[in-house]
C-alpha cells in the first residue's frame, strides 16, 4: 500500500462497530499506509471536509484494546443519502477532489444496507471516471438484515443484550406476582426483519422458562388471536412474557406502533421511526382484560451495552474491518465483506467478499421455517443459528468502577 486510507461509519451505532474500525486502523498500517484518516460523521462530514488522522489518537496497543470496547461511533455517523450519479454529478466530482486532495488509495465505509449504497454508488462513478481510488464496505448492523453474510457485526452483542435483559426482566416480574396477573410486553428493534427479537428466545433455560409469546415482523400480527392468547395463558399462569418487534404489521400492512400514535419522522431514507408498540398493546391488554401491564422499550440499550458484548462478535467485527483493507489494497472496488459460517459446532467462521450491488437495498429476513406455524416464537434452528453468536465476554477496562472508552471532542476537526 502506497496511498492513504480513509474510513468512515454510517447508520446506526453497534456495541461492536469501533472494533471494526480498529481492525481498519491496524491492518492498514500493518499494510504500509502513510496515514488512515476518519470521516466526521460519514459521507455527510467528508463533504464539509470534517475529518481527523485517527493517529493522533490511537497511538498504541491500549488505545486499540480501548476502541473495541467503546459503544456507539467513535467517528461519528449519518443517515445521508447520496443522489444517484445522473442526478447530481457536482457532489461526486466535490468527494473525489477530496479524495485526490487527500491522497487516498482506499475508501473504507463501515455500514448497514444504506450504507453499501453509497459504496456501491462511489464505486460506480469510480468506475466511469477512471479513478483509482478503491471502495470496500464492512458490514455492520444490529438488525443482522445484510443479504449474503451469514450475519453482521453488532448483530452477536445485540442479541446477547436482548437475551440477558430479558431473563432479568422475567426474573423481576415473576418476583412480583403473587396473587396477581401481570403482562409484561418488550419491544425490540427491528424494522421489517426480526433477528433481534427472535433472540429473546435464548433467555429460555434451566433457571428461567423464558417469553411465552415472540411475535416478528415477517408475520402479519393479528390483535385478536394475540389477546386469545394471553388470556389463555393468564388462565394457566399469573405472568406472561411477550417480545415483539418494534416493526410489527397488521395484516393491511399497517405499523401497530400507528396505531398507537407513533412518530411522524422520517429519515432521509424514507424509513419512518417506529415506537410505541409495545404500549399501545399493553395499554390494550389492561383495558380488554383488565390485568396489570408493563411496557418495556430496550430502545439504544440493544445497541450500545458493550459491557454485554459477545467476544465473538467484537473478534469478527476487528477481522471484516482488516479483511476489507486487504481486499481495497489488492485491488477489490464495490465489494463488500461477508462472514462465512464454516462450522457451526465448533463454531468457526472465515471472511469472504461479494458485489455490493448484490447486497445493497436488499433485506435478509427471518426464514419463514425458522418461525413456529402460528407465529408465535421461533424454532430450534433459529435459536441454533444465534447461540454461537452471543459466546464469550471482553471485559472493560476499567477507571474507577466504570469502563473507559476512547472519543473525538465535539470541536474536533
Amino acid at each position: 500500500m502506497h496511498g492513504n486510507v480513509i474510513v468512515g461509519q454510517s447508520g446506526g451505532p453497534t456495541a461492536v462497530i469501533n472494533s471494526s474500525l480498529a481492525g481498519v486502523f491496524r491492518t492498514a498500517i500493518d499494510r504500509g499506509a502513510k496515514k488512515v484518516y476518519g470521516m466526521r460523521n460519514g459521507i455527510q462530514g467528508l463533504l464539509d471536509e470534517k475529518y481527523v488522522d485517527l493517529s493522533n489518537y490511537i497511538k498504541n496497543e491500549l488505545d486499540i484494546e480501548i476502541l473495541k470496547r467503546t459503544p456507539s461511533a467513535f467517528l461519528g455517523t449519518c443517515r445521508y443519502k447520496l443522489p444517484a450519479i445522473h442526478e447530481d454529478q457536482e457532489i461526486y466530482k466535490r468527494i473525489f477532489e477530496i479524495l485526490d486532495k487527500l491522497k487516498i488509495e482506499c475508501f473504507i465505509y463501515i455500514g448497514g444496507n444504506d450504507s453499501m449504497d453509497t459504496i456501491k454508488k462511489l464505486s460506480d462513478y469510480a468506475m466511469l471516471t477512471g479513478a483509482s481510488q478503491k471502495f470496500v464496505g464492512v458490514p455492520k448492523t444490529i438488525d443482522n438484515d445484510l443479504a449474503l453474510t451469514d450475519h453482521t457485526p453488532g448483530y452477536g452483542s445485540a442479541a446477547k443484550y436482548i437475551a440477558t435483559s430479558t431473563k432479568e426482566i422475567i426474573r423481576d416480574g415473576n418476583g412480583f406476582s403473587y396473587k396477581k396477573e401481570q403482562v409484561t410486553i418488550i419491544e425490540i428493534m427491528g424494522r421489517n426483519a426480526g433477528w433481534l427479537t427472535g433472540a429473546a428466545a435464548l433467555a429460555k433455560g434451566e433457571d428461567c422458562e423464558g417469553v411465552d409469546l415472540i411475535y416478528l415482523p415477517e408475520v402479519p400480527f393479528d390483535i385478536d388471536k394475540f389477546l386469545e392468547k394471553v388470556k389463555h395463558l393468564l388462565a394457566k399462569k399469573s405472568t406472561v412474557f411477550v417480545a415483539i418487534s418494534e416493526g410489527i404489521k397488521l395484516k393491511d400492512g399497517t405499523y401497530v406502533s400507528e396505531a398507537g400514535g407513533g412518530s411522524d419522522y422520517v429519515d432521509a431514507f424514507g424509513h419512518k421511526q417506529l415506537t410505541g408498540s409495545a404500549t399501545y398493546l399493553a395499554n390494550l391488554v389492561a383495558h380488554t382484560i383488565g390485568c396489570k401491564t408493563r411496557a418495556v422499550e430496550f430502545s439504544t440499550l440493544q445497541r450500545s451495552a458493550s459491557h454485554l458484548a459477545s467476544r465473538t462478535d467484537i473478534n469478527e467485527a476487528f477481522m471484516v474491518g482488516g479483511a476489507a483493507v486487504k481486499a481495497a489494497d489488492e485491488g477489490d472496488s464495490g465489494m463488500m465483506v461477508v462472514i462465512d459460517r464454516v462450522s457451526n459446532d465448533p463454531y468457526q467462521s472465515a471472511t469472504g467478499v461479494y458485489d455490493v450491488h448484490r447486497i445493497a437495498n436488499d433485506e435478509k429476513l427471518v426464514p419463514r421455517e425458522w418461525i413456529n406455524k402460528e407465529g408465535t416464537y421461533v424454532t430450534e434452528d433459529f435459536i441454533d443459528y444465534v447461540s454461537p453468536l452471543i459466546q464469550g465476554d471482553y471485559p472493560c477496562v476499567m477507571v474507577n468502577g466504570l469502563p473507559r472508552h476512547l472519543y473525538l471532542k465535539h470541536d474536533d476537526k
